[in-house]
């Protein structure tokens, strides 16, 4: 089965909206046996969007649609579809009823033009939006092209598209059966990694790059890489079977830079798994990341399990009366530097009581550097927990980090966020190294407690 994706929208030509949800689809219709030869962007104009359907039917199966879902005058994808195959539109009650649902759960009176949404093809089968008011299509339309065709849409927003895939998936494969196809399934895994660039991941797994099934292909993500392992097999247990060791041999030959697999697996994920397992708590002051760390943190559900009171103190004015750093520390050394870096992670540790304080203080620009502190420095502080006797086990280590000075303001800021989690987690772990970016520092003025 041969599938075409298409993207319906004037944005997406003009460059407003970069077209993801191809890239996700080809993903996904991979996994199921079905191969994408052509991905398609249209304007919303009938007449071409009838033309690219005309092509599609040509060389596809199943065509998918994207966009145009909406209730405004340029939202023209079903109308057009119908149009083209001479069916009429038809209200669907169901639709109807979950349309005025969504509106009335907020507390709002829906448009008229809304209900356009709930049009479809008469015989076409509807798949339900739970998270917004554009439902989409199921269609077998073989007896008006004379070959087996179907149709598929759905919004252009990403989020509802990937709710109301199973559906879509669901239909497909119940039409490879009645077709008795038998495809090899492509199954993919995604290993993420941050610490290690691109280049050098690519020389230390150089001898995996030459499988050829399963496929070790790296890849340059926001802050980190990625490793996509990629298998063909007649299920997927023989596809994950094929997989298995090789995933095993990179997560060995690269544990100090991996921290998970998947779509979802994140840094911060990551990290809350290693303070639920230890029971540990930590909080967080902030300069320049403006509260990122925390909301990264926190984004995690079951968060408030290990962390409690996170601050930012962007002023050296609230570093002091919050944080306690002192003025002598802020005169001789500056906001930016390793020893209030120190004295803000210990503050933060002994004004939450939790068992870690982190401190984050940099410049993330694109003004306020110079020479000695560029744009792209920071410093991380960890203070790590105490003993029963209220003494600490560790020194605060504080951690000097350098990003890219070319970067966007906010890029830099997530880099900072990404280098903290990736110590955070070091922490935990116990492999964080007191290495050439670490800071010698004077011993904590007192025991810090949790009193």
């Amino acid at each position: 089965m041969r599938a075409e994706i298409i993207a319906v929208g004037s944005e997406l030509l003009l460059g407003d909206i970069v077209n993801t949800n191809a890239s996700w689809l080809s993903e996904q219709l991979a996994v199921i046996g079905v191969d994408v030869f052509h991905h398609v962007s249209v304007g919303d104009n009938p007449a071409r969007i009838q033309k690219v359907i005309e092509q599609a039917i040509e060389r596809a199966d199943v065509l998918i649609f994207t966009g145009g879902l909406g209730p405004t005058q340029d939202d023209l994808t079903v109308e057009t579809i119908a149009d083209y195959f001479k069916v009429p539109l038809i209200s669907d009650p169901e639709s109807e009823r979950m349309i005025e649902a969504f509106f009335i759960a907020r507390g709002m009176t829906h448009a008229k033009s809304n209900l356009k949404q709930a049009l479809r093809p008469a015989d076409a089968q509807v798949i339900a939006n739970p998270i917004g008011t554009a439902p989409g299509i199921c269609w077998d339309v073989s007896e008006k092209t004379g070959r087996e065709t179907f149709i598929l849409t759905f919004p252009g927003v990403p989020r509802e598209l990937y709710q109301m895939w199973g559906y879509g998936k669901r239909f497909i494969q119940e039409k490879q059966q009645e077709r008795g196809e038998q495809h090899q399934m492509l199954v993919s895994s995604s290993l993420h990694f941050f610490g290690i660039g691109e280049s050098t991941l690519g020389e230390e797994l150089a001898d995996l790059m030459e499988s050829s099934n399963p496929t070790v292909a790296p890849y340059v993500g926001r802050s980190e890489v990625r490793v996509r392992l990629a298998a063909k097999a007649n299920t997927e247990a023989d596809a994950l079977a094929l997989i298995q060791p090789i995933k095993s041999e990179i997560a060995q030959r690269l544990k100090p830079f991996y921290f998970g697999e998947g779509d979802e697996a994140s840094l911060e994920e990551s990290v809350a798994v290693l303070l639920l397992e230890q029971g540990l708590r930590v909080s967080t002051a902030e300069s320049c990341t403006g509260g990122l760390v925390s909301s990264r943190l926190t984004d995690v559900s079951g968060s408030s399990e290990y962390t409690t009171l996170n601050v930012v103190t962007y002023s050296n004015e609230e570093k002091m009366k919050v944080l306690g750093v002192s003025v002598e520390t802020l005169e001789q050394h500056g906001a930016v530097s390793p020893q209030t870096a120190q004295e803000m992670a210990e503050g933060i540790r002994r004004l939450s009581g939790a068992d870690i304080g982190l401190s984050m203080t940099g410049i993330a620009g694109p003004t306020g550097g110079n020479e000695e502190k560029p744009v792209g420095l920071v410093y991380m502080g960890l203070s790590g927990p105490i003993n029963s006797e209220g003494q600490d086990t560790r020194k605060t280590i504080v951690k000097k980090i350098m990003v890219n000075r070319n970067y966007k303001r906010m890029d830099i800021k997530y880099w900072f966020s990404q280098y903290a989690l990736h110590y955070l987690r070091h922490y935990l772990l116990g492999t964080l190294r007191a290495d050439e970016d670490s800071c010698e520092l004077k011993p904590s003025a007192s025991p810090v407690s949790n009193n």
